[in-house]
């Protein structure tokens, strides 16, 4: 007996079963619909989202016996063999697997003939990124001027390793992550249709755990209910996935409040007897935190789910919305340096006592409630610890942040004074007024872009910039590169220099008016090439090496920083 897995039975047959996406399907449901289906489609986004789900059932769409449609039967040969995988005409291609160019001329040889039973060949290349350099220069002519048979639809989790070339030549729709809400009620449906029981803490665990993927959730959700013997518990998933019951969280947070050093190292102890994943617990107490931080200063706002045993209201009222923002900074970041600790226990309790030596001025040890009428701290105070240890001071005072803008109907807590302070940045519009096109030049070599967008900044030219519009030049050789994303991104990361993001627009010529960053790059790197080279020339020992016969190799002479 075969069982099939939850992520493969559930997958998807058509549009209308999708799980979010609806601005892909919105898009591929217009065009199919009009006849205007283009010859190259680009799916990206992160693992466990639908890229090949949506690739497979467009091409259902494009070969349905019924007809060409956004809506394919499902029933007719051509459907089966389609979500069964073994329609002739569709052609899928693991490039993690085949990325030589010997594997891309096979496919181009192959895409000059016609069909064998459906109406249009399609090619559905994963992971499109892993090919080579020569593969894709292999493909490149077929992309872009394919026969009218055939259609390309290409996948991958990583679009900024791809060409270029690749880019403007295809349609590119992102996929988003999903959000708990959408995998929550994905997984309530799965459970009720296979009828199997289930827990609503058992659910929010997993959806969590997904991070964003349905796949990884699906595939979550096999392993709990084996895990289970057939049901889904709280306590069982807590314990499959490595979690803590909400409830420990609740009583680390108390004793922190509390200022109970005695309490909260018991909690400790007590929490490593179920040998847990340390950094889901401070993940876990971050999390609870941010519930408490809504609590205080949103209060109007309807959290997804219960508190799960944590009184949030009462630790919204003891604990100081800036105190509050300091420890959730300390869990976060105590999280990434678990792996550098020299135990992941040594690394989660030195993150606790951050938290438990920070307290404000008039709060000695074993203090209870914080109390917001307590008299604030002069600018140059330090922090107050309660005799634990001498080193925590120090701790306290490297962690400690400037102070906070304040929150209304709030006391405030006075931060140490850090030892450094940054001049604030200059006006914006100081840049703007002296940009010509040497300044543009050097704005953009300061701009830390990548891909498309990068290569976009690299070839156009400065023309003006007046009320929020900049102008630049753009060679029409070049006009591939002015995609909608590259535009946006572009205008998006000169928002710090101009105050806004820009409006641009281009001017397209035959050349570049103004100078380019990829010119004055290559003229530079031309200038040190012929310095290195005479420098080297007119070493005296090479003249006297060349003087008894030895020979110079032509473009063998590189500057030392190339």
């Amino acid at each position: 007996m075969s069982y099939l897995v939850l992520a493969r039975k559930w997958r998807p047959k058509k549009f209308a079963e999708l799980v979010g996406q609806e601005h892909v399907v919105r898009a591929l449901t217009n065009a199919l619909d009009t006849g205007r289906v283009h010859h190259a489609f680009l799916f990206t986004g992160t693992r466990g989202v639908g890229k090949t789900t949506i690739a497979r059932i467009f091409a259902k769409s494009l070969n349905c016996e019924q007809g060409t449609s956004a809506e394919p039967c499902g029933e007719c040969r051509t459907c089966l063999d389609i979500d069964a995988g073994r329609f002739i005409d569709l052609l899928e291609i693991d490039a993690a697997s085949n990325t030589g160019v010997d594997d891309v001329r096979e496919v181009i040889d192959n895409a000059q003939y016609m069909p064998s039973r459906g109406r249009v060949k399609v090619y559905l290349i994963d992971e499109v990124h892993m090919l080579s350099k020569n593969a894709f220069n292999a493909l490149l002519k077929t992309l872009e001027e394919p026969p009218g048979h055939v259609k390309f639809l290409l996948a991958t989790t990583d679009p900024q390793k791809l060409p270029v070339t690749v880019l403007s030549r295809c349609l590119q729709f992102n996929l988003k992550r999903l959000d708990i809400a959408q995998i929550d009620g994905q997984m309530r449906k799965i459970l009720g249709a296979e009828g199997i029981p289930f827990e609503d803490g058992a659910i929010r665990q997993l959806t969590r755990a997904a991070d964003g993927s349905l796949r990884d959730g699906l595939s979550l959700l096999d392993q709990a209910i084996a895990y289970g013997g057939g049901g889904l518990g709280d306590a069982a998933v807590a314990a499959m996935l490595g979690t803590v019951d909400r409830a420990r969280v609740a009583a680390l947070l108390a004793a922190l409040a509390e200022a109970n050093g005695d309490k909260l190292m018991g909690e400790v102890a007590s929490l490593a007897e179920l040998s847990p994943d340390w950094g889901h617990v401070l993940e876990a107490i971050a999390d609870a935190l941010h519930r408490v931080q809504l609590r205080q200063l949103v209060p109007a706002m309807q959290l997804q789910d219960d508190d799960g045993g944590i009184d949030v209201g009462s630790l919204a009222e003891r604990v100081r919305p800036e105190v509050v923002q300091l420890w959730y900074q300390m869990a976060v970041n105590g999280g990434r340096d678990l792996s550098i600790a020299p135990s992941p226990r040594v690394g989660f309790e030195m993150s606790l006592l951050r938290m438990l030596a920070f307290r404000p001025m008039g709060e000695g040890a074993g203090a209870g409630q914080v109390t917001s009428n307590a008299t604030p701290m002069p600018r140059a105070a330090k922090p107050q610890v309660d005799g634990r240890a001498a080193a925590q001071a120090a701790i306290a005072e490297a962690v400690a942040k400037p102070e906070p803008a304040p929150v209304p109907q709030r006391e405030r807590i006075t931060k140490p004074e850090p030892a450094m302070r940054e001049e604030p940045p200059a006006a914006p519009v100081a840049k703007v007024m002296s940009l010509d096109a040497d300044g543009w030049l050097d704005l953009i070599a300061g701009t830390p872009l990548k891909g498309p967008t990068k290569e976009l900044a690299s070839h156009v030219g400065f023309v003006a910039y007046d009320n929020g519009v900049l102008s630049l030049s753009l060679s029409a050789d070049d006009d591939f590169l002015k995609t909608p994303m590259a535009v946006k991104q572009l205008s998006e990361s000169l928002t710090a220099a101009f105050g806004a993001a820009p409006q641009i627009r281009f001017e397209t010529t035959k050349a570049n008016v103004g100078d380019t960053l990829r010119q004055r790059n290559e003229r530079e790197r031309d200038a040190r090439h012929g310095a290195a080279e005479d420098a080297f020339l007119n070493d005296p020992d090479v003249q006297r090496l060349m003087q008894q016969g030895a020979k110079l190799v032509p473009d063998s002479i590189r500057p030392l920083d190339d």
